[in-house]
């Protein structure tokens, strides 16, 4: 089949077509929500457009689809200030409530008759964004309503904002809406979370507005995060109405509520709320409530605000769904790194639209703190956390007879290894290397697309190899070559899946060093700290040898995850697998930059203000290349600040706390001079 960048025709035009194509399809799928092409069919577009903008850096332009994502992680988010401000809505709980609001709006109108928009409320982080000759130039946080923090860079990795407007009408306008995140993702980040035994998020809004404060915009974009409009402001067409202005922001490219309802009476009000109440679990995304706004500017003008909040809207807010359910036994599960946890079994019970049977009950203390007995009554509820959890016990149901818990002293595993707890430490390990429910979680991560990515070999099929005593360690992925016959003889096997196994774990000794020191689990250690270690240590062999102090001397790399990476490669079965990985051809040197000495080593230097001859990034690279810290605050441990141009707080913090201070061009003689330490 002849490939797209095989068409003829002038690149330039080609150029202007694809990015026309690709911006009809975005709208498509984000704004009308009726996509005609696959996602493949889309990233192929994608993949040449940027073929031809790399061979034309020239014809490249600040709204093309490639320039999402680019650019180098930020050191600190600018304070930016709204062109109007950013109102907090008055939050109502109740029935009453909603009709106070429709009295009081009424009085104010001295007896007019408003007309209602009714909105879905999503559970997101509020965010506005300023264009400007119809280029996105400006995207913010609400902050306190009057400042916000510059996310611009982040939010242009959303692919539903668009970077250009497609109304010609509207060129200059201040737009305002949520970002959010779709259930499907949030799920999907949490499970990879759990079994790596690392943080899971509560709720999307929480993932959402830490994603939002990731100073690198390719780990946003990651995130796959959402946006929805809901306000426009502009000066180039007259706006009459909330309702209009909403046809006007799809007009112009902007994704708006799949849900919008005018009501011409409070009555219509409270069944819209009433509908949601049920359905808002039928969505993809999270809402928290409804929001209530006058439809006519004109009138919302005359009603004005108090304080922070306008007369003109407010925000209904659901109540957390709730059930009841009988707790029949507290059992443990065991993550990657020996992590063992109590989950609450469950009587299956019907809760916002699906069936609830276990929940995580997090550790020891929460059970203790709850006061859980085995046969109580207790409450699960499932509101903003799309994890259901237990939150109360139904004291006045407990039964005369039931059983207290505690905290088993073996693990579940059929090996029935010891646990412990650490002192300081909330949770229980298991030590036991061969553990086989670690070693199905540590071969699942390893394998997994972020870490060594093994084509072929997913959940079911290391669920298999372990069963049949194929896989004991994470060395014997690299021998299943050998044992082809025995593959064969087990159940959905054939040459052909065979074969894309063997070539899919070929294929992943080509996985550069950071990906290796990913996939090994050492606690602590994500895809981040992974790619820094490699950065500041050329191969395992430099790492195995590192001290504590060398580890501590790197930025990022704190106490907790030094002991961790230490107390890993002291253990002779690690070190027995890392060399068996080395045999088999996995990656255990860096081609990364590596650091070029270590006169830094043990100082922190913080930047700030407006470098002239180098940027931020340039410069902490500077330092860590001779085995320094560059961070983002100051504090008494500080060795030098740099101060640029326009130096502000930090550069004040430094002088009431007698850090030293140097200048651009003082910081430039200390890394050029021979004796620099």
């Amino acid at each position: 089949m002849k490939s797209l960048f095989d068409l003829p025709g002038d690149d330039a035009e080609r150029i202007l077509e694809l990015r026309r194509e690709i911006l009809r399809h975005d709208r498509l799928y984000y704004v009308e929500a009726r996509p005609v092409i696959s996602d493949r069919e889309y990233d192929q577009l994608l993949d040449e457009l940027m073929h031809l903008e790399s061979a034309h850096p020239e014809l490249v332009t600040p709204d093309s689809p490639t320039q999402r994502v680019g650019g180098e992680p930020i050191g600190t988010f600018e304070t930016v200030t709204h062109s109007v401000p950013m109102l907090s809505l008055a939050n109502t709980y109740s029935r009453e409530e909603v009709e106070d609001f429709d009295r009081r709006v009424r009085q104010a109108l001295e007896g007019a008759s408003p007309r209602y928009v009714c909105e879905l409320k999503y559970d997101g982080v509020a965010m506005s964004l300023t264009y400007r000759n119809g280029l996105m130039v400006q995207a913010a946080t609400r902050g306190d309503g009057e400042k916000g923090d510059n996310v611009t860079a982040n939010v242009r990795t959303i692919r539903a904002v668009p970077l250009r407007l497609e109304l010609p009408d509207i060129q200059t306008a201040t737009v305002r809406g949520e970002v959010y995140m779709l259930t499907e993702t949030f799920l999907e980040i949490n499970r990879l979370a759990e079994a790596n035994d690392e943080k899971v998020f509560a709720n999307p809004r929480n993932l959402t507005a830490g994603t939002l404060k990731q100073k690198n915009p390719k780990a946003v974009a990651k995130r796959r995060l959402e946006f929805v409009a809901y306000w426009l402001d502009t000066q180039d067409v007259t706006l009459e109405s909330h309702s209009a202005n909403i046809d006007l922001l799809k007009k112009m490219g902007l994704p708006t509520s799949p849900a919008t309802a005018m009501c011409d009476s409070v009555e219509q009000v409270l069944e819209f709320l009433a509908e949601w109440d049920e359905r808002r679990f039928e969505l993809p995304f999270q809402i928290d409530g409804v929001v209530i706004k006058v439809d006519s500017l004109r009138q919302q003008q005359e009603l004005g605000s108090v304080a922070r909040s306008p007369r003109w809207a407010i925000a209904y807010k659901y109540e957390a769904k709730k059930a009841q359910s009988v707790l029949r036994d507290i059992t443990l599960q065991v993550g990657r790194t020996g992590v063992v946890t109590p989950v609450a079994e469950l009587t299956p019970t019907l809760l916002a639209g699906s069936t609830i049977s276990r929940a995580t009950l997090h550790n020891e203390d929460y059970v203790r703190d709850l006061d859980l007995c085995i046969g109580d009554t207790v409450v699960i509820e499932k509101g903003g956390d799309v994890i259901p959890k237990v939150s109360a016990v139904v004291r006045e149901l407990r039964p005369p007879t039931v059983e207290r818990w505690h905290m088993p002293h073996v693990c579940p595993c059929p090996r029935q290894a010891h646990i412990h707890r650490p002192e300081g430490n909330a949770q229980w390990f298991c030590n036991d290397a061969r553990c086989p429910w670690q070693l199905r979680r540590t071969l699942e991560h390893f394998a997994s697309r972020d870490a060594m990515d093994i084509d072929g070999l997913g959940q079911k099929a290391i669920e298999q190899f372990i069963e049949a005593g194929l896989l004991t360690s994470i060395a014997d992925i690299y021998r299943l070559s050998e044992r082809s016959d025995a593959i064969l003889m087990l159940e959905r096997w054939a040459p052909k899946s065979l074969q894309r196994l063997i070539d899919g774990i070929n294929a992943s000794k080509q996985q550069p060093f950071e990906r290796v020191l990913f996939a090994l689990g050492i606690r602590f250690v994500g895809e981040g700290v992974a790619k820094i270690l490699a950065k500041n240590f050329p191969s395992i062999d430099a790492l195995i040898s590192a001290t504590r102090e060398q580890l501590t001397s790197v930025n990022e790399i704190g106490d907790s995850i030094a002991e961790s990476i230490l107390s890993y490669l002291a253990e002779d079965d690690n070190r027995t697998l890392i060399e068996a990985l080395r045999l088999a051809g996995l990656r255990m040197e860096s081609d990364q930059p590596l650091a070029t000495s270590n006169e830094f080593a043990g100082m922190t230097f913080v930047f700030t203000g407006e470098m002239t001859t180098m940027t931020r990034r340039e410069a902490e690279e500077m330092v860590e290349q001779r085995g320094g810290k560059a961070s983002g605050s100051v504090s008494k441990k500080t060795s030098y600040v740099v101060a640029g141009q326009a130096a502000g707080s930090k550069l004040a913090k430094a002088q009431e706390l007698g850090v030293s201070v140097l200048t651009e061009e003082e910081f430039r003689r200390m890394i050029t001079s021979p004796d620099s330490n």
